[in-house]
């Protein structure tokens, strides 16, 4: 159970944070929200999708695996692949508030949070938090910066999904793979872009998505379509080591 606490260099003076890659921190995930800030680097080597949230929105999120807690680009060395979504880097950090009162008015405020109980959070390994006066290190400097640049890709999110949905681009999908052993993968669930109604559309309205910012991150989405394949090869190569260990054994 996550145990959130404010961050500050009284309290926390001697945590450090691993940074390292492995199932153990909980990186074995088989998807992360995403943003249009990042997709550019998303897009070159995952799926970018979609899915549903109960108020009837939807969310973009890249694709690491075909199953629960598989993450085909994680490995024993490590997270293979040359960009990590930053919902997965800001780990263990938040965004917390406080609603401190300013001359009888209550003013929220976002504070740096951290979750004490994650595995990536102790005092012996990793990079430290504060300085020995008690300022903050680079690392922490830039946990703070990231989380502040996910803040505002919350709301583009919002608006790029908005303009999405007005245009009627987001559509349901049922990808079904199969792999060299015969078995299936089925992804259910899931939501990708209408790609012959992005192409019809018309002039103003690409270059409106344009001047909002939207074009770029909306091609590409269609443009992390092909790593689907990709993660198809990944998840063939795991059945093969996996097949190879056991006629070893």
């Amino acid at each position: 159970m996550a145990d959130y606490a404010l961050l500050n260099n009284v309290d926390h003076a001697q945590v450090r944070i691993i940074t390292d890659r492995s199932a153990r921190y909980g990186d074995d995930i088989m998807q992360a929200l995403v943003f249009p800030f990042e997709f550019r680097n998303v897009q070159a080597s995952y799926p970018i999708l979609f899915q549903q949230h109960r108020e009837g929105g939807f969310y973009p999120l890249a694709l690491f695996g075909f199953q629960d807690k598989e993450n085909l680009f994680l490995d024993e060395s490590g997270w293979q692949a040359p960009y990590i979504p930053a919902m997965v880097r800001r780990e263990p950090f938040l965004i917390g508030y406080q609603d401190p009162k300013t001359q009888g008015e209550t003013e929220r405020t976002r504070v740096l949070s951290i979750d004490m109980d994650h595995p990536r959070v102790n005092t012996e390994h990793g990079e430290p938090l504060f300085q020995p006066l008690g300022g903050r290190t680079p690392f922490l400097e830039d946990a703070a910066n990231l989380l502040e640049t996910i803040y505002a890709g919350i709301e583009h999110n919002r608006s790029f999904i908005g303009v999405l949905q007005e245009h009627d681009l987001i559509e349901s999908m049922t990808l079904e793979i199969e792999l060299n052993d015969g078995s299936r993968n089925q992804l259910i669930g899931f939501h990708c872009l209408d790609e012959k109604k992005v192409q019809a559309l018309p002039a103003e309205v690409l270059g409106d998505f344009n001047e909002r910012g939207y074009l770029m991150p909306l091609f590409m989405v269609l443009a992390s379509m092909g790593n689907l394949q990709r993660l198809a090869e990944l998840k063939n190569a795991t059945l093969e080591s996996s097949n190879e260990g056991a006629n070893d054994a």
